[in-house]
């Protein structure tokens, strides 16, 4: 077995192995349970995954488990995929459960969770997400490939053909390199891509893992009818039945004060990992393939009743919004590289009709977007 030189039971709780240093957590063989920093949202990704549904009323198996946004999944709810289909005519319908990506929106800022969950306005397809997709889809499908064949030469080799794939489940991203005639940015940006996967190498030991599941759709409904959602990129249990959840990055890793954001999506996928199996999660594990690093987080029962108390409570906030239209920008560092500032008011722009009923506010209501991560 595989030993880890951090993470273990007397060591930090929250560790940052460095680049050049392979991550040696429990292979998933050997790991079934027993029942922000300010970056671009680029650093998020689109995938188009053969899910594993595992809900109320899910079993796990293969299929479909239903539309995928950018960093995460997101059915009735909007966004990512759901946004590029806003002008499908679809009726519009009150929010009806929560994602990490739209959680994450809300609270940086209410009226670019509007605009993608409720407007549902299109967004362009950037290099960088998109690039973000195509290493998950590369790390998926490796580990088809019998343990001994897990080399980076043969990842590397699978860059070509996910490429294509990707282009055929999303045509717009032709749109990407349209100009780019002589096809050196395309040749630059798949080499980029190559360079992240064969980085991964030096982070995990392919060969000593068997993943248990591989972009896991995971759904839960709270006890106050909040039903949560995502997609898990990687789960590993071992024969004692301790589960690992793992989550890749394409960008680099935060610094230590940024830490606890960049671990909410983590704390929110143990949260409903918790709630449908009754298992915690021993290991949160973040792999920084910008930057070479890896963040782990073993969580305790108080961080998930933290997490489950604060998305509630970010709930709410998203009710009351909705009920009465008001939904506020939040200025940052991050709306340099919005797509809506045409529509926001920050810009001198002005939000399209507000497509939903609305009731005059309450007051005393909470403040918008402020509730930061955990």
């Amino acid at each position: 077995m595989e030993t880890s030189t951090e993470g273990e039971p007397g060591t930090p709780h929250n560790t940052v192995v460095p680049a050049g240093s392979r991550h040696g957590a429990p292979r998933a063989a050997e790991l079934s349970p027993p029942a922000p920093e300010p970056t671009p949202p680029d650093a998020g990704r689109t995938t188009v995954p053969t899910q594993t549904a595992v809900g109320q009323g899910a079993t796990t198996g293969g299929g479909d488990a239903g539309p995928v946004a950018a960093g995460g999944v997101d059915g009735p709810e909007g966004g990512g995929a759901d946004v590029r289909e806003a002008a499908a005519g679809r009726a519009v319908v009150p929010p009806g459960s929560l994602s990490p990506s739209r959680a994450g929106d809300f609270m940086q800022c209410p009226l670019l969770y509007r605009f993608r969950v409720i407007d549902r306005l299109p967004e362009k397809p950037s290099e960088a997400a998109t690039r973000g997709t195509l290493v998950h889809a590369v790390l998926e499908r490796l580990f088809d490939a019998p343990a001994v064949e897990r080399t980076a030469p043969r990842a590397k080799a699978l860059v070509p053909g996910q490429w294509q794939r990707l282009r055929e489940a999303r045509p717009e991203l032709v749109e990407l390199f349209a100009d780019d005639t002589d096809g050196e940015r395309l040749a630059r940006w798949l080499a980029e891509a190559e360079r992240l996967v064969e980085r991964w190498f030096t982070l995990e030991d392919p060969t000593r893992l068997e993943p248990a599941e591989r972009e896991l759709f995971v759904e839960a409904e709270l006890d106050s009818g909040l039903t949560l959602r995502g997609i898990i990129d990687r789960v590993d249990v071992a024969p004692t039945g301790e589960v690992r959840i793992v989550d890749y990055k394409t960008g680099k890793a935060p610094r230590p004060e940024y830490a606890e954001g960049a671990l909410f999506q983590m704390k929110f996928y143990a949260l409903v990992v918790w709630r449908l199996k009754k298992v915690l999660p021993r290991r949160l594990q973040l792999v920084y393939l910008g930057s070479g690093d890896v963040l782990t987080y073993d969580p305790v029962l108080a961080d998930l009743e933290r997490v489950e108390r604060k998305l509630l409570a970010l709930w709410e906030a998203i009710r009351v919004a909705t009920e009465t239209g008001d939904w506020r920008p939040r200025p940052t560092k991050l709306c340099g590289w919005c797509d809506h500032q045409a529509h926001c008011p920050e810009f001198g722009g002005t939000p399209p009709p507000y497509p939903l009923p609305v009731r005059a506010a309450e007051s005393g209501t909470a403040a918008q977007g402020r509730m930061g991560p955990d």
